[in-house]
């Protein structure tokens, strides 16, 4: 599995092409260059630099589209991240072989006990929010890659789906706002088919005109909202945010706060129904249950990433 991440390496920060890397959990700092790695097994990495990536990715079978997974708080590489990327990966193979490949992209966060929650979330969003200006780099970095004259000649087709989960969205947000303002002059081309956002820990505003998160329904074909009302971990988030003197609901427990406000490619999707029976807190409900049975999100996902249209096509549903 690929994978690309802003976690701070044990060996030197310098990149060096099939090194081997790894990755001390207690050290969340976030590093200022990304490293692009294979996974190769359990603790087991090698760094094969961006250009490999790339060429890795533009060679999976023609139909295969590219979805890349942003992990949500309090998530490390191992055993979480890349337990639910492979689940991910497996779940839509189920219902269409080679449709995606699933790339994580991983940012520095802690997994402590539940009793260190205020800390760990305070520390887990500093992370997200400087993990944005380092993606903004990796965008960057594509889209010189893809430009470039040699790459020209045969052109990368593969169309590009995100799915952010929880604090995810957060650093998505983050890294598009930075992309865009830095490096496109306040612009956003369209670089997505699809972006998932599922169980959104950023205010319910965000997608709106002017607010942080707008260059995301820019960015994309689809957007797509996935809430829950009675996600447990959202009240929780809005509590700690209380820090900060931020009292906006969170988007993944009530949508978006005005769909009329966001352009029409903007779905929002009710998940109350099932999301308990996938995860007792109901908001990592986008994988499957202890029967292996897989959350009506998947083929949801699935005929938005085949099609490139979001079915019911009435721009609010519930499932």
């Amino acid at each position: 599995m690929l994978f690309i991440t802003n976690r701070t390496p044990r060996q030197s920060a310098k990149s060096k092409r099939n090194r081997n890397i790894s990755f001390d959990y207690n050290n969340t700092a976030v590093a200022q260059y990304i490293y692009f790695c294979r996974r190769n097994g359990l603790d087991s990495y090698t760094e094969i630099l961006s250009d490999s990536f790339f060429r890795e990715l533009k060679g999976l079978p023609q139909k295969t589209q590219l979805l890349f997974y942003i992990h949500g708080f309090n998530n490390n590489m191992e055993p979480t991240i890349f337990s639910n990327a492979q689940k991910l990966q497996d779940l839509i193979n189920s219902e269409e072989p080679d449709l995606v490949y699933v790339v994580p992209i991983i940012w520095p966060c802690d997994d402590d006990l539940a009793i260190a929650f205020a800390d760990d979330y305070w520390d887990d969003q500093d992370a997200a929010d400087a993990s944005g200006p380092v993606f903004a780099r990796f965008l960057g970095k594509f889209d010189e890659w893809r430009r470039d004259k040699k790459q020209q000649e045969i052109p990368c087709l593969k169309r590009i789906n995100i799915i952010a989960h929880s604090m995810g969205n957060r650093t998505l947000q983050n890294a598009l706002l930075n992309w865009s303002e830095k490096f496109s002059s306040g612009n956003m081309p369209q670089l997505f088919r699809n972006v998932f956002m599922i169980a959104a820990d950023v205010e319910n505003e965000t997608l709106e005109k002017n607010e942080d998160g707008r260059y995301i329904v820019d960015s994309s074909r689809n957007v797509v909202v996935y809430y829950a009302n009675d996600d447990l971990a959202m009240p929780a988030s809005k509590l700690a945010n209380l820090k900060n003197r931020t009292v906006s609901r969170r988007m993944g427990m009530t949508g978006p706060e005005d769909l009329a406000k966001l352009p029409k490619n903007v779905y929002e999707v009710d998940c109350d129904n099932f999301n308990t029976r996938f995860d007792l807190k109901g908001h990592t409900y986008f994988l499957d249950d202890n029967d292996g049975n897989p959350s009506p999100i998947i083929k949801h996902m699935v005929d938005a990433i085949r099609s490139g249209r979001v079915t019911p096509a009435n721009r609010s549903h519930v499932l």
